[in-house]
């Protein structure tokens, strides 16, 4: 649930998904590490281009999209990566060139190594998750649902993906 503290100011809306994907940190990183992946495994994010970096930041135009009962909403983002640790731990947030103040996105992704799982080799990955908005548009118990229900299938749809890569790597 988005933080209450009881002031007038934007509440934020937070969206969390931990669950252990099959394989090692690596590979499920290579997934996460880059926005031009997500439209295949993750419906919310519906068209990714990237664009010129600033500051030595690579950046990504994105469109996210989701459907409210017969209503569609959607967001175009300028995104650029802000964190950067390979294998371990990758942060995306919102940073427009307009010129204009904008609501901050913040998408953070943090892999560790977990003991045991559904791999072929035992070997899993723990990956947290982490969407957060603090703007009017998304808000809403309702869209706040809607959103939550999207990034729980795309959670669901890139274990699938790793699944599938691994039983791959096993006939090859």
């Amino acid at each position: 649930a988005p933080p209450s503290n009881g002031t007038a100011r934007q509440s934020a809306m937070q969206i969390e998904r931990d669950t252990v994907m099959p394989g090692p940190p690596e590979r499920a990183f290579a997934f996460v590490d880059d926005l031009l992946s997500y439209p295949t495994w993750m419906d919310l994010v519906h068209d990714v281009h990237e664009v010129p970096a600033t500051d030595d930041q690579p950046a990504w135009e994105v469109e996210l999209q989701a459907q409210v009962g017969p209503f569609a909403r959607s967001k175009r983002l300028r995104m650029v990566r802000t964190i950067h640790e390979p294998g371990r731990r990758v942060v995306f947030e919102r940073s427009e060139i307009d010129g204009r103040r904008h609501s901050p996105w913040i998408l953070s992704a943090t892999l560790t190594r977990h003991a045991t799982g559904e791999s072929s080799n035992g070997e899993c990955t723990r990956l947290v998750m982490t969407l957060t908005y603090e703007g009017n548009l998304w808000t809403g118990a309702l869209l706040q649902r809607v959103l939550d229900d999207h990034v729980e299938r795309g959670a669901d749809a890139l274990r699938a993906l790793l699944v599938e890569t691994d039983v791959a790597d096993e006939t090859n």
